[in-house]
């Protein structure tokens, strides 16, 4: 059964206007420990794509805390979600700490979806109860 539904759409532009103004502070603070690590990789060798990685991770985790109804408040945090991706290239949802706790304790999986265009990232989340 659904348990719940989010959506973002997220401006590329404002990502990386953020980003110039606080520097990897910024993507320190919504990336996870995986995540940063592939923002990095990908900001080294092409800055747009960094960027472009920042804004769907930032959207999808957006996304993430309407689908569960709490917005960005405890437990959860930028940093408790992260957007993982499959071998296959299936993106999927990595919960830590307090929030891993809490959802697994409610019964719930996640299935997420991203995309990005030149100025936009978007991301779509659905929640169901596992019974």
């Amino acid at each position: 059964m659904i348990y719940g539904i989010g959506t973002d759409i997220c401006d590329i532009r404002r990502i990386r206007e953020t980003f110039e103004r606080r520097g990897e502070r910024f993507a320190e603070k919504v990336l996870g420990p995986h995540e940063i690590e592939v923002f990095r990789e990908r900001f080294a060798r092409v800055p747009a794509r960094g960027i472009a990685y920042l804004a769907t991770r930032f959207s999808a985790k957006e996304a993430f805390s309407k689908a569960i109804g709490m917005g960005m408040r405890m437990p959860m945090t930028w940093r408790a979600c992260e957007i993982v991706k499959a071998p296959s290239g299936k993106p999927g949802i990595q919960l830590h700490g307090a929030l891993a706790e809490w959802f697994d304790a409610k019964r719930l999986s996640a299935h997420v979806t991203v995309s990005d265009e030149s100025e936009y990232a978007a991301a779509f989340v659905v929640i169901e109860t596992r019974d």
